[in-house]
C-alpha cells in the first residue's frame, strides 16, 4: 500500500475510532455473522480493520478473530480494545499459512487497490481461506473510475478504484463463487455500496 494512504489513515485513526457506525453497516455485519453461524465458522480474518470495531464485534460473538491493518495507529487502537491477534500487515502479502481461516471480512478496504493489483490480492485472500470458506467483500462502486479522490477530506488524499456492478461480479467470479450480491444506495450522485458474500470453491 502507498505510504501516503498509510499516512492518511494514521492521521485520521482517532477520528474513525470515535465516529458512530452507520446503521446500514451494522446490518451488513449482522447478516454476515448469520452466514458464519449457519455454517459453524470459527476463525475469521479481518483485513483493513481500521480501529477494530468490527473485529471486536465478531470477537464478542465467539469467533476466533485475526485482525490486520497496515496503519500503525489503527493497529494501536485495535490492541487497546483487547483484540487478541492483531497484525500490522499489508494485505497484499498475508503472512499466514494456506487454508488458515474459515472466513475473511473486508469492508471498504479493497477499493484502495489499483486494478493492476486486485487480482493478486484476491488470489492471496483465496489462498488463506479454507476450501468452502466465506468471504465478505464490501466496497463502494457502481461507476467506473480510478485515481486520487480530489474532494477527499482526508490528507493526504486517498486513492480509490471503483467498479461497475457487472465488472466487479465478473472480477470476483474468477476466484470465488458469488453467493450474494446486493447494493445499497448512498444518495444521489454518490457511488453505491456493493455487498458481496463469496465462497472459496471446494476443489
Amino acid at each position: 500500500m502507498s505510504n501516503s494512504l498509510q499516512q492518511s489513515y494514521n492521521n485520521h485513526a482517532n477520528q474513525r475510532d470515535q465516529s458512530e457506525i452507520e446503521p446500514w453497516k451494522v446490518q451488513e455485519r449482522d447478516q454476515f455473522l448469520n452466514w458464519l453461524r449457519a455454517e459453524d465458522c470459527l476463525s475469521l480474518l479481518e483485513i483493513g480493520s481500521g480501529p477494530g470495531k468490527d473485529s471486536l464485534f465478531f470477537h464478542q460473538n465467539g469467533l476466533k478473530v485475526t485482525t490486520v491493518d497496515f496503519s500503525e495507529e489503527m493497529v494501536r487502537l485495535c490492541k487497546e480494545k483487547g483484540l487478541p491477534d492483531v497484525h500490522c500487515m499489508d494485505f497484499r502479502h498475508l503472512d499466514f499459512p494456506d487454508n488458515r481461516f474459515d472466513a475473511v471480512y473486508a469492508l471498504n478496504c479493497l477499493l484502495h487497490i489499483p486494478r493492476a493489483e486486485i487480482d493478486d490480492v484476491l488470489v492471496e485472500i483465496r489462498r488463506v481461506l479454507k476450501p468452502n470458506g466465506l468471504f465478505f467483500y464490501g466496497v463502494y462502486g457502481g461507476q467506473n473510475s480510478e485515481g486520487i479522490w480530489e474532494d477527499d477530506t482526508y490528507e493526504p488524499k486517498r486513492f480509490f478504484s471503483f467498479y461497475e456492478d457487472e465488472a466487479i461480479k465478473q472480477l470476483v467470479r474468477k476466484y470465488f463463487i458469488l453467493e450474494d450480491f446486493h447494493t445499497i444506495n448512498m444518495g444521489e450522485g454518490m457511488p453505491h455500496f456493493q455487498s458481496m458474500t463469496l465462497r472459496k470453491p471446494n476443489d
